[in-house]
């Protein structure tokens, strides 16, 4: 799962998104792109049948990859950071993340894919889950601003999103594209914290 980009440009002073475009995500204003609720918890992949967690490998302090880290994305050169995945194990640390993907195990919609492992185990539990579990990337699509005269979140605008982010319960937005790009914005990307 490569990096997705932010669909507005970012103030490195305040680490806040300013009305600017990020260059590569015109497509996201020009409505090529289905918005879907971005889910806050941790990255899975399942491929082939096996599971595997992201992981983050800090180069910049001199550390290095774990046993099968596959890399998704070259080192990061300002945060020296590199993304990756590995395998999900039988070591204790994996066990939330075993937990969460034993719930899809079996069931019909459980297929090669990325997901988000959220629940009571991963980042506070923001999303509110009971249990932990695997919430497949994309599926859930959000479909209106409840302003059939202005702009939506098909056709974004930078008011709109943060208007929108302000009074919805959710870590952000990703869009997909049908050739598989992919665009995201967060609410903290406007210095909106959630629940509040």
């Amino acid at each position: 799962m490569k990096k997705i980009p932010t669909i507005f440009v970012r103030d490195l002073m305040t680490h806040l998104v300013v009305n600017e475009v990020m260059p590569g995500c015109e497509w996201v204003f020009k409505g090529e792109g289905v918005p879907t609720r971005k889910y806050d918890g941790s990255p899975v992949l399942i491929r082939n049948g096996q599971n595997f967690k992201r992981y983050e490998l800090r180069v910049h302090e001199g550390r290095t990859a774990p046993a099968g880290f596959e890399p998704c994305d070259p080192v990061d050169v300002v945060t020296g950071k590199q993304v990756g995945w590995v395998p999900i194990t039988d070591r204790p640390d994996d066990k939330w993340f075993r937990e969460a993907c034993s719930r899809l195990e079996g069931h019909p919609d459980m297929r090669d894919g990325t997901y988000e492992a959220c629940g009571p185990h991963f980042q506070h539990n923001p999303e509110k889950f009971n249990f932990d579990v695997l919430v497949r990337h994309g599926i859930a699509v959000l479909e209106s601003t409840g302003n059939p005269q202005g702009p939506t979140l098909k056709r974004p605008t930078f008011e709109l999103l943060r208007y929108y982010l302000a009074h919805h319960d959710v870590e952000g937005i990703v869009w997909h594209h049908s050739d598989g790009r992919m665009a995201k914005i967060k609410a903290r990307d406007f210095g909106i914290r959630r629940g509040h």
